[in-house]
């Protein structure tokens, strides 16, 4: 089990006039990444702190060199599981240690980016008396946002429409890290080694990959690379040998403002996050929602956006058609404007403004 040093010292964090944060989410990267677009954006004002699992939370938390309270959280299985039969025991010992490590960092607000990790924690603040905000990206909220809502100042949404579902909903907006704006093409192109002459592919299924999308890419690649750069995120433990002409294939890239700048269409996943991003950029992109091992959530999200014409969309099954739809999305001049003229910039100045209210 993950411990400070000298806990009662680390955590306060040596600011004690300073205002204090704590964050939570966990399970996925997507529970996490906005978290740190806000955590960078305001931890020169206050102290600020994470509570989560040794899960994908902590791996991408630590390195901001914040203190990190470590908890163990009962994951709900959605199929039938015995498993589920031991939920209420364990996570009753989650909220008890969420609540040591509530009383030892004393926040003045938490703010939760929803996942089943930040569940005992908000819980616990409740019974605190420690004010909470939850955020959820998604069009269709998250069970786990749903069962927090009552226990939250507010949800804040990334859709206006998922704000209208609670009373205490209010649209912000999504949370996005602003080095994704830094990105300068010339030189994301000379650091991936692709010429300036063609347009550029970025195709990617999130930090553990995406065998549809991989195995849809691979099928067709030596296709596009005739006439297109190709920058394959294939996820980690899953790269192959290559030696073909412009395809440029990495398992993980942490620089993804120089892989957007690089990109004139991308190929992805429809997690909200991403797609935010995408639409943030005013990236032509075709989107593969991930079926069956979810709620519907990415299927919704990227619904959403194609009867806007923001973004295209290819089931799974389709997924054989790649190139077709690759071709028919560069050369759509409705998606093209209709990007041009979208607004949807970084949501970070609501969401901080509601943050904010607790602090002074």
């Amino acid at each position: 089990m993950y411990r400070f040093p000298k806990a009662a010292q680390k955590i306060d964090g040596g600011g004690l006039s300073m205002k204090k944060i704590l964050f939570t989410g966990g399970g996925s990267a997507g529970h996490v990444v906005p978290n740190i677009a806000l955590i960078e954006a305001v931890r020169d004002e206050a102290d600020v702190c994470y509570m989560g699992t040794d899960g994908p939370e902590k791996g991408l938390i630590v390195p901001l060199k914040i203190p990190y309270w470590e908890i163990s959280c009962p994951k709900f299985i959605r199929s039938f599981s015995f498993r589920n039969l031991k939920i209420p025991a364990e996570f009753l010992r989650a909220e008890k240690k969420a609540t040591e490590g509530l009383k030892a960092f004393r926040p003045d607000v938490v703010f939760s980016k929803g996942g089943y990790v930040a569940l005992p924690v908000v819980f616990a603040a409740k019974k605190l008396k420690i004010p909470c905000l939850t955020h959820e990206s998604d069009l269709s909220p998250g069970l786990a946002n749903r069962l927090m809502a009552k226990k939250c100042r507010y949800l804040l949404t990334s859709f206006p429409e998922t704000a209208d579902k609670f009373k205490n909903g209010k649209y912000c907006g999504s949370p996005l890290r602003k080095q994704l704006f830094e990105g300068r093409r010339a030189e994301a192109l000379k650091k991936y080694g692709l010429p300036a002459g063609r347009k550029t592919l970025l195709v990617f299924g999130g930090g553990s990959g995406s065998r549809a999308i991989n195995d849809a890419l691979r099928k067709n690649v030596s296709r596009l690379c005739k006439k297109y750069n190709v920058l394959h995120l294939c996820g980690k433990g899953n790269a192959v040998e290559s030696n073909i002409p412009h395809y440029v294939q990495k398992e993980f890239e942490t620089d993804m403002a120089s892989a957007y700048a690089a990109a004139d269409l991308v190929v992805s996943r429809a997690g909200s996050n991403t797609i935010f991003e995408i639409l943030a950029l005013k990236k032509p992109a075709i989107l593969i929602p991930l079926e069956g091992q979810t709620r519907g959530d990415q299927a919704q999200n990227a619904a959403y956006f194609q009867q806007k014409h923001l973004c295209r969309v290819l089931k799974q099954s389709e997924a054989d058609f790649l190139p077709e739809a690759i071709e028919d999305a560069l050369t759509d001049t409705e998606l093209i404007s209709a990007l041009a003229v979208s607004d949807f910039s970084s949501g970070n100045a609501n969401i901080l403004h509601e943050i904010r209210r607790f602090l002074v």
